[in-house]
């Protein structure tokens, strides 16, 4: 893995003719894509910790023991994937889904590393240094797993190139505790499907999910606890954007796993179950700081699901016809979509009391 090197490349944009097809697709800015973010780091630099101080320090010498600092090494278990002669519907879809996740890394990097540059608050400065270099690992282990077949990011033009979003820093807040906390459930759900039938490991990465994802958990935790630091994060009118995030993000999640179904049944997962599977995860560790869960046995969410998916699939066709007929098609699908995530959204949610003390292990 040669991270340093490529936050280095990051300074300055590559010729054009080092972009290769991955690098496309890392770039591209849709709405199911991840996306690279910017915020208020003022804003963020002022936040006090001490609400939270003893449950904060534990958390930052964990970090700091850097348990995994050793664990995204290659190893006996890493075997050669046999790229040439898989399946093409495979091939693609596993690819997609390793550019994805490299990107969401990637992204999270980018944004702790600006974070620590730009603040002056020791607390704040020493999470987020810890936390660019656990993102840093992971999407450099993926880069070097996608290198092998000649496809790597080049994750310096992807700094320049990839459009970025700002958000104020509660939505910070909401939307990454809610990435980080669906990575952790997402990860250890196929880690331990995988344990038990491992005839489906189509890929070694798969290999280094469970120490990987306890990363993400901790990620989580910080920001939950960066949450608990002001009441008012996740109370009043703020509850309303918690419920947003909470559909966005997990309608996302299933919209963008269907798209997958060669990468899926090669897994040996039914998309249904591990889709619900997650979204129950996340949702019962999110008790820990948000007020208010998605009532995911509503029929009415698994039916708004569909709906959303057979949306986001017009529009996507109709992009690919282009003209005036695709632009008319694209922004009616829309147009519907738009309806069917604010029937999502009215869904009654389900309410429950937020524990004083917000820290979790994994327990999954």
């Amino acid at each position: 893995m040669n991270m340093q090197t490529d936050l280095a490349a990051a300074e300055a944009r590559p010729p054009r003719a080092a972009v290769n097809e991955t690098t496309e697709m890392a770039t591209e800015t849709t709405l199911l894509n991840p996306r690279f973010y910017t915020t208020d780091f003022d804003e963020m630099d002022r936040i006090d910790v001490t609400p939270v101080r003893a449950e904060w320090d534990k958390l930052i010498a964990s970090m700091k023991s850097d348990p995994n600092r050793s664990h995204f090494k290659k190893t006996d278990a890493w075997n050669e994937t046999d790229w040439e002669n898989m399946d093409p519907e495979l091939r693609k879809e596993l690819i997609d889904f390793m550019v994805s996740s490299l990107t969401a890394e990637f992204s999270g990097c980018v944004l702790y590393k600006e974070m620590k540059r730009r603040g002056n608050n020791p607390d704040i400065c020493e999470l987020f240094n810890y936390m660019a270099r656990d993102e840093a690992r992971h999407a450099g282990f993926i880069n070097d797993a996608l290198r092998e077949a000649g496809i790597g990011v080049n994750l310096g033009f992807l700094t320049k190139a990839k459009k970025y979003t700002y958000f104020r820093p509660k939505f910070i807040y909401y939307a990454t505790y809610l990435s980080e906390k669906i990575g952790y459930a997402r990860y250890i759900t196929i880690y331990r499907h995988l344990e038990r039938n491992p005839e489906f490991f189509i890929h070694p990465i798969f290999r280094w999910f469970e120490q990987w994802c306890n990363d993400e958990f901790s990620h989580g935790e910080a920001f939950a606890l960066l949450m608990k630091t002001d009441p008012r994060l996740t109370s009043g009118i703020n509850v309303y954007w918690i419920r947003f995030f909470l559909v966005a993000v997990f309608a996302t999640m299933c919209v963008r796993d269907h798209a997958r179904p060669a990468f899926h049944k090669a897994l040996g997962l039914d998309i249904e179950w591990y889709d619900r599977e997650v979204l129950r995860k996340t949702s019962e560790i999110s008790k820990q700081i948000f007020p208010i869960e998605i009532d995911l046995e509503n029929p009415r969410w698994e039916r708004g699901l569909l709906r959303l998916r057979r949306a986001l699939g017009d529009m996507d066709a109709a992009r690919a016809r282009g003209g005036i007929g695709g632009a008319i098609g694209k922004a009616f699908a829309g147009a519907r979509a738009g309806l069917v995530f604010a029937g999502l959204y009215l869904i009654p949610v389900k309410r429950n009391a937020v524990p004083e003390n917000p820290r979790l292990e994994p327990a999954y």
